[in-house]
């Protein structure tokens, strides 16, 4: 069994953990914003918070961490193909997004609400998207 494979597969592993919360923090959003009692707002936020900072952050982290060492590892064979590029801009994009979840987690910590149900629902299908095209990229690598 290689080294690289071993890494690999860590990646992947981390990938499916910070998607697992990707997906589930922005339904939980959906559902905070129709909150209609203090209480279940409280526990949205105790959710959400914990979701965000003991699932979400570290495994970020470790799919960046061995991802960068996976490129590093294939960097002369990767950096002149137009795909991997395009994978790092839509990783680019999900941390974009990642953060700004942040952004909605402290909005609803102060009380604040700051979109509408409709704009979290669509909200919560981005990720989808990128997930989408980021796998097919790295498993066809089109060009």
């Amino acid at each position: 069994m290689s080294f690289y494979l071993i890494l690999k597969a860590l990646h992947l592993v981390s990938v499916v953990t910070w998607f697992a919360g990707i997906f589930y923090l922005p339904r939980l959003f959906v559902y905070h914003a129709t909150a209609e009692d203090q209480i279940g707002k409280d526990r949205f936020v105790i959710m959400e918070t914990k979701l965000y900072r003991l699932i979400m952050n570290p495994s970020m982290i470790v799919t960046l961490i061995l991802g960068i060492w996976m490129l590093a590892l294939n960097w002369t064979g990767l950096s002149n193909q137009t795909w991997i590029w395009l994978k790092v801009a839509l990783v680019v994009a999900l941390i974009g997004y990642h953060h700004y979840c942040l952004g909605i987690i402290k909005a609803f910590t102060r009380g604040e609400i700051r979109h509408s149900e409709k704009f979290l629902r669509i909200f919560n299908e981005v990720p989808v998207l990128i997930l989408i095209s980021v796998v097919f990229l790295a498993v066809l690598k089109p060009f």
